[in-house]
């Protein structure tokens, strides 16, 4: 059963439990049916979710993929409280109480021919899916994704099959679905983990931007996200090259419909500097109006 929700773009559903899979470091990969969210997400949205009957208070998941056409949608999420905790236990046929798709989404045309996207940690999802919809919406694009991880990646990495001729010929550890879709990707770390670069994604950022000319780099544009440093020093990257940057921010939530203004952060405006909520007039954001990155 589903309803509209307050918002015109917000709905109210039971979602299904299809499945739920547990990776390294209590990180879960779950599939809920969710036929709303599903007809309406765009890369950069999230949901808001009840992840226990007995847990009032919700939790905020990003969206990593989305098929109107299964009526379904794919969360990655990682227990570290309660509330994610009480997720990781529930049954599949499950009935799950959420709220979406909440939020400002990334771009979604006029894509640049170099579009890199950055992703690390809980902030991998929103690059998955962002990754798809350039993939399958912008014709003779090919996006780069770099994803970087302290624990280990809630996938099984393989060497990638797709040859990026800036990236040292060592680093060749990629995430298998998105070879299977012929999108590049890298992985960095600082565990040593077999075939990943040793070092941050800036790091990785940074020594393929240097292998570009300066035409090729005229053609880079970087969508983020991740934890609030490493956005941090994407931003600071990105105006160093000046390169265009969307970030998605990660903040706690109470309400996450713009009601409670407990996420809030200074961005700056034609009017001068605001506080803006990250849940709906987020969680996208352009870098460089993002104050605290400054």
């Amino acid at each position: 059963m589903t309803h509209p929700g307050t918002r015109n773009t917000l709905y109210v559903e039971q979602a299904e439990l299809l499945s739920q899979d547990e990776y390294a470091d209590g990180q879960y990969h779950m599939r809920l049916q969710a036929p709303e969210t599903a007809a309406h997400a765009k890369p950069g949205h999230f949901i808001h979710m009840q992840c226990d009957p007995a847990l009032y208070m919700r939790r905020p998941m990003s969206i990593m993929r989305s098929n109107p056409k299964s009526k379904t949608i794919d969360v990655l999420y990682k227990v570290h409280g309660q509330g994610t905790d009480l997720l990781s236990r529930r049954s599949i046929g499950d009935k799950i109480d959420l709220i979406g798709p909440i939020g400002q989404p990334f771009k979604m045309e006029g894509y640049k021919k170099r579009s890199l996207l950055i992703g690390g940690g809980v902030g991998i999802p929103p690059m998955v899916f962002l990754a798809e919809h350039i993939k399958n919406t912008a014709k003779d694009i090919s996006p780069l994704v770099i994803m970087g991880s302290e624990i280990p990646f809630p996938f099984k990495s393989r060497p990638s099959q797709i040859m990026v001729k800036e990236m040292p010929s060592d680093v060749i550890a990629s995430m298998p679905l998105l070879d299977d879709w012929g999108i590049p990707s890298r992985l960095t770390s600082l565990q040593d983990y077999p075939g990943c670069f040793n070092g941050y994604v800036t790091d990785l950022t940074r020594h393929w931007l240097d292998k570009l000319d300066e035409d090729e780099r005229k053609e880079v544009e970087i969508f983020s996200c991740g934890p609030t440093p490493m956005l941090k020093a994407v931003a600071q990257l990105a105006k160093e090259y000046n390169l265009p940057c969307q970030v998605s921010l990660e903040e706690y939530m109470a309400c996450a419909v713009g009601g409670c203004a407990g996420c809030t952060v200074l961005i700056e405006t034609d009017k001068g500097p605001a506080m803006k909520r990250v849940c709906v007039d987020g969680p996208v954001f352009e870098a460089e109006k993002v104050i605290q990155f400054q």
